[in-house]
C-alpha cells in the first residue's frame, strides 16, 4: 500500500471522540466512514483508488484536508411533521424518512443555525410543513448556499405553493435574527417528486444569487447552479487538473461538461483559447455571466451535447490540444468516449467523482491509443466513501 500524504493532514487527536459524539451517525447514513479516524479514512480511500486505477499508473498519495469538518457550503434540509411538531433534517439513507438534525459535523455551521431558526419561525407563524404522502402543507425543503470566501448567504425556501402567507413579516423576522443573509428566494415545487427544486423561483430579498471567490476568480451562484460543495478541496482539485494539463499559454482547450464554467474560466489564464460545452441551457447562461464577471475574453460557451460537438469539430478539421472532462457519477457515455477519440486531443484531463466508472472509461481510452500518465486522488468529501480523482492521459503516436 502506498503511504498517505501526511503533509496535507493535520493530526486530530479528537477524531474518534468526535465521531462518537455524532448522534445521527447510525440513522443518517450520510457519513459512512465517520467511525474511522481521519487518517485511516484516507488510507481506506487510497487503497480503493489503487485497486481500481493502479493497473493504469502509479497512484499519487491522496490529498486530504487539514480540518475535515463543516466543509459543505451547500446545505439542504427536508421538512416534515412528527407527533404534531415540525421537524427538519436529512433523509435516512435509501428511505424517505426524515432524520431530525440541528447540527451536522460536515455542514456549514451558520447554515445549520439558519435552518433551525426557520423551523422555529414556521411554528410561531403557524405555517405547516409539507407531507409528501398527503401532498398537504407548505414548506418542503430549505436550501442554503454560503460563500466561504465572500461571506454571502443565500436561503432558498422550497414551498408547495407560490402563495406565501405573512411573507413580508416572515422575511423580516428571519433577517432580524440573521442579518448576514444576503438573499432569500422562494422556489415552488408542487409535484410528487424526489427532486428538491421546482421550476418556478421568486426573489423575496436581495439579488437572488450569491458570489464566491475560487482560484482568484469570482463566480455567481444561483439557486439551481451546480457549484462544488467543498471550496477548500475544489481549489486543490482544479489546480491539480490544470497542473496536469501543462498549459503553455498557446493551447486550445475544450472544457466538456463545463457546467457554469468554473474550471474553464480558471484554466483560461493559462491557455490560448477555451471552449466550454454544456447541455444545460441555464448553466450556459451562468457560465457566460461568470466569464463577463471576470473579464475573461478568450473563452466561449456552447449549449450542446459535448460528444456531438466533438465529432462535428473533428469533421470540420478543428484541433484541440487538451480536453478537460468532468462527467457525472455515472461516468462518460460510450458515445462521448468515441467522440473524444475521434477528436484526438493530445491530452485528456479526466476529473472523476467516481473512480469505478473512471476505471471503466480509462479501459476504453487506453485501448484506443491513450496512455495514463498521472493519477491524483483528492479527498473532497471527508467521512464519506466518495473520493475524487484526476487522471492525465496523453495520445500515443505511432
Amino acid at each position: 500500500m502506498q503511504p498517505v500524504n501526511k503533509k496535507h493532514v493535520k493530526k486530530h487527536t479528537e477524531n474518534v471522540a468526535k465521531a462518537d459524539r455524532c448522534p445521527h451517525y447510525k440513522k443518517c447514513g450520510g457519513c459512512q466512514l465517520q467511525n474511522m479516524p481521519y487518517e485511516r479514512q484516507l488510507s481506506f480511500k487510497q487503497v480503493k483508488v489503487i485497486k481500481l486505477l493502479g493497473r493504469y499508473h502509479h497512484v499519487c498519495e491522496i490529498i486530504g484536508m487539514q480540518d475535515p469538518y463543516h466543509y459543505r457550503n451547500k446545505v439542504q434540509a427536508a421538512f416534515g411533521t412528527k407527533r404534531g411538531e415540525i421537524i427538519s433534517g436529512v433523509y435516512q439513507s435509501s428511505t424517505h424518512n426524515i432524520v431530525p438534525v440541528d447540527s451536522c459535523m460536515i455542514e456549514d455551521q451558520k447554515a445549520d443555525e439558519i435552518i433551525v431558526t426557520i423551523r422555529k419561525l414556521f411554528k410561531s407563524f403557524k405555517l405547516k410543513a409539507f407531507n409528501d404522502v398527503t401532498m398537504q402543507g407548505f414548506l418542503r425543503h430549505v436550501l442554503i448556499k454560503r460563500g466561504f470566501s465572500s461571506g454571502e448567504i443565500m436561503v432558498v425556501l422550497v414551498t408547495s405553493s407560490p402563495d406565501f402567507p405573512k411573507e413580508s413579516q416572515f422575511v423580516n423576522a428571519l433577517l432580524s435574527r440573521h442579518p448576514e443573509i444576503t438573499t432569500i428566494v422562494q422556489n415552488t415545487n408542487n409535484k410528487r417528486t424526489s427532486l428538491v427544486l421546482g421550476e418556478q423561483s421568486r426573489v423575496l430579498y436581495g439579488s437572488g444569487y450569491i458570489e464566491e471567490d475560487l482560484c482568484g476568480f469570482r463566480f455567481r451562484i444561483s439557486p439551481k447552479a451546480f457549484y462544488q460543495i467543498n471550496p477548500t478541496q475544489t481549489e486543490v482539485l482544479y489546480n491539480k487538473a490544470i497542473e496536469f494539463a501543462e498549459l503553455s499559454g498557446n493551447e486550445t482547450l475544450l472544457d466538456a461538461y463545463c457546467g457554469t464554467g468554473t474550471i474553464g474560466i480558471i484554466a483560461s489564464r493559462h491557455a490560448g483559447q477555451v471552449i466550454g460545452v454544456e447541455l444545460n441551457a441555464d448553466a450556459v447562461k451562468d457560465a457566460n455571466v461568470n466569464a463577463k464577471l471576470n473579464s475573461v475574453e478568450n473563452i466561449k460557451f456552447y449549449c450542446a451535447d459535448a460528444g456531438k460537438f466533438m465529432v462535428e469539430a473533428a469533421n470540420c478539421g478543428e484541433k484541440y490540444d487538451v480536453v478537460i472532462m468532468d462527467p457525472p457519477r455515472a461516468g462518460a457515455s460510450l458515445d462521448f468516449l468515441r467522440s473524444l477519440v475521434t477528436l484526438a486531443p493530445e491530452k485528456v484531463v479526466y476529473i472523476s467523482c467516481n473512480p469505478e466508472t473512471q476505471a471503466r472509461d480509462l479501459s476504453f481510452l487506453t485501448r484506443k491509443g491513450y496512455k495514463v500518465r498521472r493519477i491524483q486522488p483528492v479527498d473532497m468529501f471527508p467521512h464519506t466513501e466518495h473520493v475524487e480523482t484526476v487522471a492525465l492521459l496523453t495520445r500515443q503516436t505511432n
